[in-house]
């Protein structure tokens, strides 16, 4: 049988998947991707992750706002947010976090990011869920806006790129990470190193589709099934066997998302 996966980030409610939605999840399911968690970037793509999960068992949502996103956003997300939150099919909040990247360096613009942020980890607490994060050159903000939310609220680090020390971080405030088809690029053996390092019960599989498709599909849009691509060089270079990441990164998932349910069949 084919071992179960997970693909713990995508955004189907993207353009890019618009005409062909019910072909990709069946793709997935054949796959063996038992699976699919669709992310929220703002409020209108909360309400489509949303929509999708009512429309697909295998399919649930985390509902929040993306910090690139947080000079469209009003000051205070919570209201609009909060009446989501509370959803069956709602298994975190996110993605939201801090993103320095393509932020204007001015201090109005992470203060926003970082309130915006805080709000969503208030939103977390107040419905027992956790957070799914972005970070991009912000990880010491990141960690800092976090710390007085420790032992209330953890995150997930989704695409996870840094080195073994700062993963070590994140795991020491009860966080986890998670790694994309990037694992599989020739040039990214930086990240394998940290993969390497990363113990088994502290990862998520996720392909952040449309994008980061893995090898042999880089450059082409990529889809909750390529978790399948991704778990093979997941799994050679922890040294364990499918079956053995099945099991962990599934029982980890469950532990972390508390209202996803569960999927044993081997294909849904």
């Amino acid at each position: 049988m084919t071992p179960i996966f997970y693909d713990t980030h995508a955004h189907l409610d993207f353009p890019e998947f618009a005409e062909d939605t019910v072909a990709v999840i069946e793709r997935a399911q054949a796959e063996g991707i038992a699976r699919v968690i669709t992310i929220g970037t703002d409020l209108e793509s909360s309400l489509r992750a949303l929509k999708l999960a009512e429309q697909f068992p295998q399919v649930f949502a985390a509902i929040g706002w993306h910090p690139g996103h947080a000079g469209q956003a009003p000051p205070d997300v919570r209201p609009l947010l909060r009446p989501l939150a509370s959803h069956p099919k709602v298994v975190a909040i996110g993605e939201t976090g801090l993103d320095y990247h393509h932020a204007p360096p001015d201090n109005h613009t992470r203060e926003k990011q970082q309130n915006i942020f805080r709000q969503q980890l208030e939103i977390a607490i107040e419905h027992g869920l956790n957070c799914v994060i972005h970070q991009r050159d912000a990880l010491d903000d990141v960690l800092s806006v976090m710390q007085p939310f420790a032992g209330k609220v953890r995150g997930v680090f989704h695409c996870f790129v840094n080195s073994p020390e700062d993963l070590q971080r994140v795991l020491a405030i009860g966080s986890l990470v998670s790694y994309t088809g990037i694992v599989t690029f020739k040039n990214a053996a930086s990240v394998r190193e940290t993969l390497a390092a990363t113990p088994l019960d502290k990862f998520f599989l996720e392909t952040d589709s449309p994008y980061l498709a893995p090898v042999p599909f880089r450059g082409k849009r990529s889809e909750p099934a390529y978790v399948k691509e991704i778990a093979d060089v997941v799994a050679r270079s922890k040294g364990c066997s499918l079956e053995d990441l099945s099991r962990a990164t599934c029982l980890t998932a469950h532990r972390f998302f508390s209202k996803l349910t569960p999927a044993t069949e081997s294909r849904v």
